[in-house]
């Protein structure tokens, strides 16, 4: 596929990203805003106990990194209502059924939007106790893939793994 066709392909899509405080997590939020402006809509999964704490957590360790500061150059004072218009903070936990989102009316809209989920999920220590590891890396992919079932629309999953 050449970039042509991949922009055009996630225009107006709508993405759930696992594991967005992660590195290749946050590198691929912040090219699909930099390349794709017209993407529809980045759900961003992160452990919080609500939606007040996740998109603090989104803003400290996601948008707030210098990894973002072209696109806070490029959009300027645009850049928060850019962000705001773009980017939803999900308070989950992949490590539970349902995501671990409680709110209904969010999961709902998730399973009506939802098209592309990137999973970059998962713990990359390899001296992990075994029941965390198993709990992320193989649990929390069996909750994504229960995730997507459900989903209306789903058109691709994309797994990222250490092993």
């Amino acid at each position: 596929m050449d970039l042509e066709s991949i922009l055009g392909y996630l225009q107006n899509k709508t993405i759930l990203v696992t594991g967005a405080t992660g590195f290749l997590g946050m590198v691929f939020v912040e090219k699909i805003l930099r390349v794709q402006p017209d993407v529809k809509r980045l759900y961003l999964m992160l452990r919080a106990s609500d939606t007040k704490s996740a998109t603090d957590r989104m803003h400290d360790q996601i948008i707030g990194k210098e990894l973002f500061r072209f696109l806070k150059d490029k959009w300027g004072t645009d850049f928060d209502s850019f962000i705001a218009e773009k980017v939803v903070a999900v308070p989950g936990d992949v490590t539970f059924d349902e995501l671990g989102v409680k709110e209904l009316k969010l999961r709902e809209e998730m399973y009506t939007g939802i098209e592309i989920i990137l999973n970059s999920a998962g713990t990359t220590k390899f001296d992990e106790r075994y029941d965390i590891a198993l709990s992320v890396n193989i649990f929390g992919v069996q909750h994504v893939l229960s995730f997507a079932k459900k989903c209306l629309k789903p058109e691709m999953l994309l797994h990222v793994s250490t092993g």
